[in-house]
């Protein structure tokens, strides 16, 4: 009787390890959870540079992309364009 309560104390001890402990199976499903998370971050981050990587080849070697950002960003204008400005 003695050595079955024994085990069954032992044997609820580890259980108890295994789940709850440091690096058990509540640490795992949380650290899974985080892993998700940064993979679909990566994901949109890699998509990201790739939109980045496109657009550095255009302004590299674009002269209509290169006109379009800077009337676009920056406000310019070529020789001979009309400008209107409202106000207020």
């Amino acid at each position: 009787m003695k050595i079955g309560r024994f085990l069954l104390g032992f044997f609820l001890l580890i259980v108890l390890l295994i789940i709850f402990g440091d690096r058990g199976l509540m640490d795992y499903h949380i650290l899974k959870g985080k892993l998700i998370s940064l993979e679909e971050f990566n994901k949109g981050m890699v998509s990201e540079n790739r939109l980045l990587e496109k657009e550095i080849l255009l302004l590299r070697g674009d002269l209509q992309y290169i006109e379009m950002m800077a009337r676009k960003e920056l406000g310019m204008v070529k020789k001979g364009d009309i400008v209107y400005r409202f106000t207020d």
